[in-house]
């Protein structure tokens, strides 16, 4: 079982960031963080690495909801995008699948909120 959803693109790093967090805008996400792995990288371990920003989308509304239901919820909350460097020098956006990480809950209740948010995910996929 696979725990993401992808898109490989061939366009450059900084556009598809934009794009991608204006489309999670669209779907009624708002970015709660932004993490920069390949400056946090070099920073703290002075390592080099790869092009990779952790974006955490999160839906207010869907959240509520689910926090609602589910208390402990917020443990898997915000839901991640990637956006990544691949060795080909295409870039890969990649959103985790809210039915495997709602999943692990065992709360059939949350299973609409989870419906909800991987229909969201692929379309922001299919806009880019």
């Amino acid at each position: 079982m696979s725990y993401t959803l992808q898109k490989r693109i061939d366009e450059p790093f900084d556009e598809i960031i934009e794009r991608t967090i204006s489309a999670l805008k669209e779907e009624g996400f708002g970015v709660l963080c932004d993490i920069d792995v390949q400056a946090t990288f070099a920073e703290k371990l002075d390592e080099e690495f790869r092009q990779y920003r952790i974006l955490g989308a999160c839906n207010p509304e869907l959240a509520f909801e689910g926090l609602e239901e589910e208390l402990a919820l917020g443990t898997l909350l915000p839901c991640n995008v990637v956006v990544y460097e691949t060795d080909d020098g295409t870039v890969t956006v990649s959103a985790v699948d809210p039915s495997a990480l709602i999943g692990v809950t065992g709360n059939h209740n949350l299973d609409f909120i989870a419906t909800d948010v991987a229909e969201r995910f692929e379309r922001v996929l299919e806009s880019l």
